[in-house]
């Protein structure tokens, strides 16, 4: 769908409303608390803690439901009926109402909003979640939604505080500008983008399916070169190990420290100077780097006296860096290592002891391990979210003759290439979609297109989308 379908209205008029610089001339121009009939926002400090949530009762809406495509019921969380309604009812939500996000990260910025949906009822916002009731005999919530959403970008820039993060108080927000037509054009306006954004989303959904079935199968053939080889017709045997299974009958399957050294760091203490001081010339790394293809560089630095002293390692390339503590992705993460550095506590390296196993290998073998070790991390007799030393010591790994190990990481690095291009192009793709699904928001609720004639289709957006890919 292409903005040029559709024509302009017949006459503009110049204004100064925020990030809107001309709208028809039958349109409006006001801010968004003078078509507010209440407004509030959640309770900080005491007023909402930890002992006030329950498994049932008054759901309470947070920053993570409030999207700029709409409300994201995801695990909903809950406060005890008795104490909402002698605290809290004054933050009340209901059906209909505007919901804005009063904290912005960079994925999701501030003032983004959408509209309260059906069956929500009874509940509440949460501190930095603004709540609006608007006159809906002058505007309707889900125009108003859209174009708060489409202007979120240019507010956060000029309304926000925020050292961290930006956000804009309760007050500034209904300091908004906004701009409306009448009730019967903001329908027709908001079953236009109805449609056409659910189309857009469709196309969007597809890329990401894309995107996580080659990923998917990215890994798959990483598994399968590691511990299969890359020839089809090599005799196999059982390699003893369950998760491995079969593997060619002239590898071998050893623990990982019969063939490499693994140790781990520490992280010196920061108040003493002589471990960080202006001397400090030594490369220090933390967990992060394990989420980058290859380390090359730091931007901490240590002290020689911190190298003697506090059980630092001195690392030289290549190696791997595995990342070994937290519930997120970087626990099991490897990454090779370009530059001689030491590490914290957080990581351990693991580097040959011999000729029997290169860094390359060893590196796509913890890709392929990953969800293994992360499962052995986290069962009985280890600690919650994180890997021993000790764990990776006993690891088995499977092990072909060094010269098929650079055939398999030369095989694997073609392939990875060609993979990354697919999964750049269906990104790239998804970049487009989401810049031409906000194209057309902004030019809708600002009157940039007249859609006052537009008829919906028959077809379910979504089908109508699998016409057009087809």
């Amino acid at each position: 769908m292409s903005e040029s379908r559709f024509k302009p209205y017949a006459e503009y008029e110049t204004v100064a409303c925020g990030w809107i610089d001309c709208v028809p001339q039958s349109w409006v121009t006001t801010t968004l608390g003078k078509v507010t009939l209440d407004k509030c926002d959640g309770p900080f400090g005491s007023g909402l803690k930890s002992e006030h949530y329950s498994e049932s009762g008054v759901q309470v809406v947070r920053l993570q439901n409030i999207k700029s495509d709409g409300y994201r019921t995801g695990t909903p969380v809950f406060i005890d009926f008795d104490y909402y309604h002698r605290a809290l009812s004054n933050h009340d939500v209901v059906p209909g109402d505007v919901l804005i996000a009063g904290l912005g990260d960079p994925n999701n910025p501030v003032g983004r909003a959408c509209v309260a949906p059906d069956g929500i009822a009874p509940a509440m916002v949460k501190a930095d979640c603004f709540r609006f009731r608007l006159n809906q005999s002058k505007v309707l919530p889900h125009f108003v939604a859209y174009q708060l959403s489409a202007g979120s970008w240019f507010d956060s820039k000029t309304m926000s505080n925020g050292s961290t993060r930006a956000r804009i108080p309760l007050n500034s927000m209904a300091k908004r500008s906004l701009v409306y037509c009448s009730l019967l054009d903001q329908q027709s306006i908001v079953e236009f983008l109805d449609y056409e954004t659910a189309k857009i989303d469709a196309l969007i959904e597809k890329q990401q399916q894309l995107i996580a079935l080659l990923g998917e199968k990215r890994q798959a053939v990483i598994s399968h070169a590691v511990t299969k080889g890359l020839n089809p017709d090599a005799p196999m045997r059982d390699s003893g190990v369950e998760w491995l299974g079969e593997v060619p009958s002239h590898w071998d399957v050893v623990n990982l420290n019969v063939v490499t050294e693994i140790g781990n760091g520490s992280t010196p203490d920061r108040s003493t100077p002589r471990y960080w001081g202006e001397e400090g010339d030594f490369p220090w790394l933390n967990s992060s780097v394990v989420n980058q293809a290859e380390v090359h560089e730091s931007d901490q630095f240590v002290t020689e006296a911190a190298i003697r002293e506090c059980h630092l390692p001195h690392i030289l390339p290549p190696a791997v860096l595995v990342g070994i503590t937290g519930q997120g992705k970087t626990r099991g993460m490897a990454t090779i290592l370009r530059t001689e550095a030491t590490i914290n506590q957080h990581v351990t390296y693991i580097q040959p002891r011999n000729e029997r196993v290169t860094v390359p290998f060893i590196h796509r073998f913890f890709q392929m391990a990953y969800d293994h070790i992360r499962f052995e991390s986290e069962g009985a007799g280890s600690t919650k979210g994180a890997i021993t030393c000790g764990q990776l010591e006993k690891t088995k790994i499977s092990l072909p003759p060094p010269d098929e190990q650079q055939r398999v990481v030369q095989y694997l690095g073609d392939f990875a290439t060609k993979f990354a291009d697919l999964i750049q192009k269906a990104e790239d793709a998804n970049k487009l979609l989401r810049e031409r699904r906000t194209a057309l928001i902004s030019a809708a609720v600002t009157g940039k297109i007249d859609v006052r004639g537009w008829q919906r289709p028959s077809a379910d957006p979504k089908k109508e989308t699998e016409m057009e890919v087809a």
